[in-house]
């Protein structure tokens, strides 16, 4: 069964809190990571992906790449365009690093 392209922040908490290891993506913009960022995730801003292609192609071999943005619009369109590519191991994180503020960590700053 394919993995769902959309996982919620709860879910991935709960993941990592179990000791999965996870890929944290954000494709938000420099600016918007200097803003609140979710601690021990990339930065690979979303007009970038396409170049770091290879990149992300190995990390989601060592381990599945949960890609956020701010609200879960970007990551999804991400996330479906690295699946075309053929990178199945990854998630969209729904409602993104607002959502995660929201209902995960609320020390994350909201914008």
């Amino acid at each position: 069964m394919a993995t769902p392209l959309e996982v919620s922040p709860q879910e991935v908490k709960s993941r990592l809190d179990a000791g999965e290891k996870l890929n944290l993506i954000d494709v938000r913009e420099p600016a918007e990571h200097q803003l609140t960022r979710i601690e021990g995730a990339d930065l690979i801003p979303m007009n970038t992906i396409p170049a770091r292609l290879q990149d992300l192609d190995g990390l989601a071999d060592e381990a599945p790449l949960i890609i956020f943005c701010h609200h879960g619009i970007r990551s999804l369109s991400v996330a479906n365009w690295l699946r075309q590519q053929g990178v199945e191991a990854c998630q969209s994180m729904s409602g993104g690093i607002d959502l995660w503020s929201l209902t995960v960590d609320r020390s994350v700053p909201r914008y």
